[in-house]
């Protein structure tokens, strides 16, 4: 589950707030959304912004849109949640899953307003949570990285050891071994989500052990900037940070927030919202990969998709067996399945993972 930690960032005084494009109705309904970083960090919280952004443009004046970012998770987060509810905000996006425990207090005591969090679990008549499969598009982007890697090490820069990330890992790890049989993923853990310095020190070390591609799920580009400084091949995740290392890109996990948040949005309008709990996937384009880099040959191109039709299609699943861990233990017998609870509660490795599950 995402954003399990407290992040000192900014103050929440700093927080600001997103307007709306087309001057709003004095009758306009009210969304606000609450960010864990910055709208501008090219990442998660840029993701979590072209969704409200989109929202915004598809519902024009019948909807006025608001944000808070930089917004520390834990306690701190309930007064935002309680300026939202006073400004008449009537349905409010958690983007984190730090904000889970405000965001469920604050729907017991605003009966009348939505609440909808990300990576969440818990739910209530008016609080849904929301998610995705990002492992099956991190598969597919360790497809690219294995085919780009010469000497089969790739690193990987990683900012908790949390079963997302775990998860996340495997899948990449997988996904390169389906490419360069024997690969590995060096793990390297920097305890931040959005911390550009220490993003790219870690990038750093890893390159200095002989990695030759690097792979990420950190909220900043930095990875990308450390692989464009030794001319490495690199991939991304939440956003598509092409712009940042073009001449390195592979491609990247990304998150399409916005179709499944315009729909809650106008289920709250109407009266016709529904608490629940909904996992996206490739299929109903909530995840995918994003366009692939020029040095990504057709071939490698062909077979990628070739596994994302499989994927959607159900005719294959990364987390099927059989299926070692770093020991070599049999973890998932051959033709087993992972269920959803399992993958979401994943604590160790694949084999051909380096580094510790536990992040010590």
């Amino acid at each position: 589950m995402r954003r399990v930690t407290l992040l000192v960032v900014a103050a929440i005084g700093l927080a600001a707030c997103g307007g709306s494009s087309n001057p709003p109705t004095s009758t306009a309904f009210k969304a606000a959304w609450i960010y864990v970083g910055a709208a501008s960090d090219a990442g998660w919280t840029k993701a979590h912004d072209d969704a409200r952004l989109y929202v915004e443009q598809q519902l024009g004046s019948q909807l006025k849109t608001t944000f808070k970012e930089n917004v520390p998770e834990g306690p701190q987060a309930s007064q935002v949640i309680d300026s939202l509810v006073a400004d008449g905000n009537k349905i409010i996006f958690g983007t984190s899953f730090g904000f889970q425990d405000q965001m469920d207090a604050a729907a017991k005591k605003y009966p009348n307003v939505y609440f909808e969090q990300a990576t969440g679990f818990k739910t209530e008549t008016n609080l849904a949570e929301f998610f995705g499969a990002a492992e099956d598009a991190d598969y597919l982007t360790g497809m690219a990285a294995g085919a780009a890697s010469k000497s089969g090490k790739i690193g990987f820069v990683a900012p908790f050891p949390i079963p997302e990330v775990i998860r996340e890992i495997n899948a990449f790890a997988l996904g390169a071994q389906a490419t360069h049989p024997g690969a590995t993923v060096q793990v390297i853990w920097t305890t931040t989500w959005f911390d550009p310095a220490k993003e790219k020190a870690a990038a750093e070390s890893l390159i200095s052990n002989g990695v030759d591609v690097l792979g990420q799920g950190q909220d900043s580009p930095a990875t990308g900037e450390a692989a464009k400084a030794h001319n490495l091949k690199w991939s991304g995740y939440d956003s598509d940070q092409q712009s940042f290392a073009p001449e390195q890109w592979l491609t990247g996990t990304v998150y399409h927030w916005g179709p499944y948040e315009l729909t809650r949005i106008k289920a709250a309008m109407d009266g016709s919202w529904k608490t629940g709990s909904y996992y996206g996937s490739l299929k109903d384009n909530f995840v995918d990969i994003a366009p692939f880099g020029k040095s990504v040959d057709a071939a490698t191109q062909a077979k990628i998709n070739d596994k994302k039709a499989a994927l959607i299609g159900g005719t294959f699943y990364e987390f099927t067996g059989p299926l070692k861990d770093q020991s070599g233990k049999v973890k998932v017998a051959d033709g087993t399945k992972l269920s959803l609870d399992q993958i979401l509660s994943m604590d160790w490795f694949v084999q051909g993972v380096i580094g510790k599950p536990t992040g010590s």
